[in-house]
């Protein structure tokens, strides 16, 4: 007679839903270009000089990655001159950017995000934010997923299943009999 009781995964059985931010991160390339190409001596704008080299780069070169746009120089740059980059490039490129390669990601794992979110629903559920990570989660994804997700579930936590910190647990709502 076997009195062995089975093993439960009480993790499983809890209706625990982990959401890992690591998943959002970009799987696409991430190609980079310096806008002090473009410039006379890599420090100036002069626009018939700047337009014509422009008009010149093969923007093919980036044909369905993120463009991380930057100047590696002091110079002052016209907003115009980001638009004429981005009309010569937005037909090849995923996405384009301007600042650092970790604003970039940012901005791309927001935007996977909230996708993401898009496409699933977790009300009342208890969600899980994994906390260990292999790449560094930009700040800005916990902010953004716990301000979309507290309207919407039954409770928020951090961490792992086995040792997590509460953030958000939804008041039990009290039915008043008349």
């Amino acid at each position: 007679m076997n009195t062995e009781k089975p093993l439960v995964n009480k993790v499983a059985a809890s209706g625990l839903i982990t959401i890992d931010l690591e998943k959002f991160y970009p799987q696409e390339e991430i190609a980079e270009l310096d806008i002090a190409e473009f410039l006379f001596k890599g420090l100036i704008v002069k626009e018939a000089e700047f337009r014509e080299k422009v008009n010149q780069k093969d923007w093919s070169q980036f044909t369905g990655k993120h463009l991380r746009v930057f100047c590696s120089t002091d110079a002052i740059i016209p907003p115009w001159a980001y638009m004429l980059i981005s009309k010569h490039c937005h037909e090849q490129v995923q996405s384009i950017g301007f600042g650092s390669r970790e604003k970039l990601i940012e901005k791309l794992m927001l935007k996977n995000m909230e996708q993401h979110l898009m496409d699933s629903d977790y009300t009342d559920r208890r969600i899980l934010i994994k906390g260990c990570s292999t790449i560094k989660t930009p700040e800005e994804l916990y902010f953004a997923i716990t301000a979309a997700l507290l309207p919407v579930c039954k409770s928020l936590m951090y961490g792992e299943a086995c040792s997590n910190v509460p953030i958000y647990k939804q008041p039990i709502r009290r039915t008043v009999k008349n």
